[in-house]
């Protein structure tokens, strides 16, 4: 246990041994304390090869990702970019060659065997696309991360040991694992083509200072308002082995504010709970932890860690915990790939059978604009669409055209509140101590 006096000691140090670190000298992005991060949430449905043009789409998904991309690549206030996952959306493989030898094969389920198909135009279509998107960033010279998602792994697929129930009717079939059949996802090598240590975006880099499994996982280091921030990668559901890397990292690189962006850790609700259909440390606990395992085996447990950032569930959500050393850790769910309403404007009809309209993201993504001059330090929330060139708060029609599909329980006003707030970090300088430079 660390006692208060101890503490009060440690909290008076990073100026000093900072300097002893080896790690890379980064210049300052922005002016008197204030900087933005940008997260970008899931694309994999811009990236999704049906929903273009010359698939009968209404409108070009792609180029709405291009365009959300090129907006943040304009922007002269960004210090760094972390994307949550979920970067393209369909899989090149049944399932990987690793979990096949491991016995966990795929069984059949009609319900889903479209959703899991397989499909070339992963890797020729939706790829490439992707990559011409992280170029604008990559060109730019602004840093960033990318965490893996589910759709970014090479197979998912029907687990054996969780059969459907193919003798219910399919009006009564819940979307549980006893009725739908458990999904486990694999293999990473699609993902590791385009965001591994090696990759064009990353091998020369050196803000980019760590990795795990060719890039699976990886950490960054950045400069801005005042501070050298050190963010991680981690890929969904980690194993055990990617949390002793990343504690590793932290050691490595001490006192530095810490991120962590991974795909799957909050929903809707904000509850660190997995969706059971795709609940990868149940299905495979040897394998995985869960969200809850991560917080007290890695992000409470090290006091550098001050936000946590997710995507994976269709909506927003904000919590706060203390961790083991009393201080605070703000974690923010963002996702906006349900947003279909740009395709209505186009003319795109709605799903057949639905009242919800194809998800695209219609351009939205989340600013975090810190002011760390301020007393105490504050991060303001911003959501902001590069395709309607508004602000969330900005828009009458906001909660109207979203609101039913993420939260319908909440008024338009809680509604807006979860994209449009301010988090006081009142903690944040007895932790990191003032600015250095």
């Amino acid at each position: 246990m660390i006692t208060g006096s101890i503490r009060q000691l440690l909290c008076c140090l990073p100026l000093l041994l900072a300097a002893c670190s080896d790690s890379p000298v980064q210049p300052n992005t922005g002016v008197a304390g204030s900087f933005t991060l940008a997260v970008i949430p899931d694309t994999q449905n811009y990236l999704d090869y049906q929903h273009q043009l010359n698939e009968g789409f209404a409108l070009d998904g792609t180029a709405l990702f291009m365009a959300q991309m090129q907006d943040i690549a304009n922007r002269d206030d960004v210090a760094f970019v972390a994307a949550v996952g979920d970067v393209w959306q369909h899989y090149s493989l049944t399932v990987d060659p690793d979990h096949a030898a491991r016995g966990l094969g795929a069984i059949e389920n009609p319900y889903l065997a479209a959703r899991l198909a397989p499909t070339p135009k992963t890797r020729s279509v939706e790829m490439p696309s992707a990559v011409e998107g992280y170029k604008l960033l990559h060109h730019a010279g602004i840093p960033f991360g990318v965490a893996p998602g589910n759709h970014d792994y090479d197979a998912i697929w029907n687990v054996e040991g969780y059969p459907a129930r193919l003798d219910k009717p399919l009006e009564q079939l819940s979307r549980t694992p006893a009725d739908l059949g458990a999904l486990h996802v694999g293999g990473l090598d699609n993902f590791r083509s385009v965001f591994g240590a090696s990759s064009t975006f990353f091998r020369d880099q050196d803000w980019y200072v760590d990795s795990y499994h060719g890039g699976a996982s990886s950490a960054q280091l950045f400069s801005a308002g005042g501070y050298q921030f050190l963010h991680i990668t981690l890929q969904m559901s980690p194993d055990s082995g990617t949390l002793e890397w990343a504690a590793a990292v932290i050691r490595k690189y001490p006192h530095r504010p810490t991120i962590i962006t991974t795909h799957d850790y909050l929903d809707t609700r904000g509850r660190r709970k997995a969706n059971p259909m795709l609940d990868l440390a149940a299905i495979d606990p040897d394998y995985h932890n869960s969200a809850e395992q991560v917080w007290e085996r890695l992000i409470s447990a090290y006091d550098q860690i001050f936000m946590v950032l997710c995507g994976h569930y269709h909506g927003q959500a904000y919590r706060v915990d203390t961790n083991h050393y009393g201080h605070k850790v703000h974690q923010l769910l963002a996702n906006y790939q349900g947003r279909g309403q740009a395709g209505l404007d186009a003319g795109q009809p709605l799903k057949k059978g639905s009242d919800t309209p194809p998800g695209l993201g219609d351009g939205w993504y989340r600013l975090l604009n810190f002011k760390l001059d301020s007393d105490p330090p504050v991060l303001e929330v911003e959501t902001w669409s590069s395709h309607y060139r508004v602000n969330a708060g900005e828009l009458d029609s906001y909660a109207d055209w979203y609101r039913n599909y993420e939260q319908p329980q909440m008024s338009n006003a809680e509604f807006l509140s979860l994209d449009e707030f301010s988090i006081e970090l009142e903690d944040f300088k007895a932790r990191f101590g003032p600015p250095r430079y």
